[in-house]
């Protein structure tokens, strides 16, 4: 977990802040890789929704 953390941290410092998500999610597909760490890209998951009964 503190690699994959340090890989965000690494492309936020490098691309610095106010881009658009696709920027930093691209770069970060690279710095992921970079570091030899498996990913899946907008991977989906079933929405679960839990209301409180009344």
């Amino acid at each position: 977990m503190h690699d994959t953390i340090g890989c965000c941290i690494a492309v936020h410092r490098e691309l610095g802040p106010g881009l658009l998500e696709t920027i930093y999610s691209r770069a970060l597909c690279l710095e992921l890789a970079a570091a030899g760490i498996s990913f899946e890209r907008e991977k989906r998951y079933p929405a679960l929704l839990f209301w409180p009964k009344a």
